[in-house]
């Protein structure tokens, strides 16, 4: 469902930075165009790997954003990119009036090029806000303190696990407010954020009706997010998720291109108390009620399961040369009552279990379980 009025993304949408395994090798065509005025190197990775940062504007208002911390979460990346061309045409010149963007579009290419979480020390950087052990940590906060910052973007992805609450509808895109210390208050700078959100979830219920989700706000100074919250900050974090059928999250990026213009719509003509933090914990706060594939009387195809159970099938994502492969794992076996799958296969049907056909990974995988 499109608003007349809504940018068109088709416009923007970078062409040399699609599907899901995004390594720097991959960015090299958009740094490429980047003006060696607005462009550093805030330090390198530990790797060896240049950690690239890059201005747009010349606005008052400072912006920091930053993508792929967790390397193998880049369906923001590509978002940030469509963003940047946005910005730079006729439609979005005059938020570049307004505000200076600063943007890390990759903080850990070791482990997007590994396609990992973690960075090549096997460190978490989200969870490194405080001890700072990692040159990656390192760099983010020391431009953090050069930037200073007016607002904070946290870019990232969500599993395919998450609903809207405890409800069958998938949470497409999260947002958080992070907390600052263990109350949990509202503090000035978390009241802005969730303003923030507010504004954009008006904008992607538009598009995706009853898709979007709060994240858990649960305090940990280790997390960047956090930290800078704690720091006056307002800072939100920006989270990804699935569409049904597009798990190369092609889809998602357009709804993160959405937000990422409204919230910068929103800053540069300084509508941001036009919204409610009252509506902000209207937004459902996630729940984790989905599987890749629920598979319900198994037995018909694994004689050896018991009859009555089902299987929640989740897939674990597999680097393959340079593209992502999706493996069937099993989550839970059981009741599985009130769970949903993005995929629903009733073996008892035989049109469900046409929808089988060809996919011998999935099926040799559902013969064999408990085997």
């Amino acid at each position: 469902m499109y608003n007349a009025t809504m940018t068109d993304h088709s416009l923007y949408k970078e062409r040399s930075v699609q599907n899901r395994y995004i390594t720097l090798e991959t960015l090299e065509t958009c740094l490429k165009k980047r003006p060696a005025a607005s462009s550093k190197i805030l330090g390198k990775s530990v790797q060896g790997e240049p950690l690239y940062a890059f201005t747009l504007g010349k606005g008052e208002t400072r912006i920091l954003m930053w993508s792929q911390m967790h390397g193998n979460e880049s369906t923001t990346t590509k978002a940030v990119w469509d963003m940047v061309n946005y910005l730079e045409s006729s439609e979005g010149l005059a938020i570049l009036e307004i505000c200076t963007l600063m943007i890390v579009p990759m903080l850990n290419p070791d482990g997007a090029k590994a396609y990992t979480r973690v960075n090549a020390n096997e460190v978490d950087l989200n969870r490194d806000a405080q001890e700072l052990t990692q040159p990656e940590s390192q760099a983010l906060r020391d431009l953090f303190e050069k930037f200073k910052p007016d607002y904070c973007f946290n870019l990232h992805d969500q599993r395919t696990l998450f609903s809207v609450g405890q409800s069958a509808n998938v949470a497409t895109v999260s947002f958080l407010s992070p907390a600052s210390n263990q109350e949990r208050e509202v503090t000035p700078s978390r009241e802005v954020a969730m303003k923030l959100i507010v504004a954009m979830n008006e904008t992607l219920q538009r598009m995706i009706p009853e898709q979007v989700g709060r994240y858990d706000d649960g305090f940990n100074a280790n997390c960047v997010g956090d930290t800078f919250q704690m720091l006056n900050v307002p800072t939100i974090l920006f989270e990804a998720g699935h569409s049904p059928k597009d798990y190369m999250r092609e889809n998602t990026r357009e709804y993160i291109f959405h937000a990422l213009i409204k919230a910068l719509t929103t800053i540069s003509k300084g509508e941001i108390e036009n919204y409610s933090t009252s509506d902000y914990f209207k937004i459902p706060e996630n729940g984790k009620l989905f599987y890749d594939i629920l598979v319900h009387d198994p037995q018909v195809l694994n004689p050896d399961l018991a009859p009555g159970i089902s299987l929640g099938i989740r897939f674990k994502e597999v680097l393959d040369g340079n593209r992502i492969l999706f493996k069937p794992e099993l989550g839970d076996m059981g009741k599985l009552d009130g769970f949903y799958g993005h995929e629903t296969v009733n073996c008892l049907n035989q049109k469900d279990l046409e929808l089988l056909s060809g996919r011998d990974e999935i099926l040799d995988f559902i013969k064999n379980v408990g085997k």
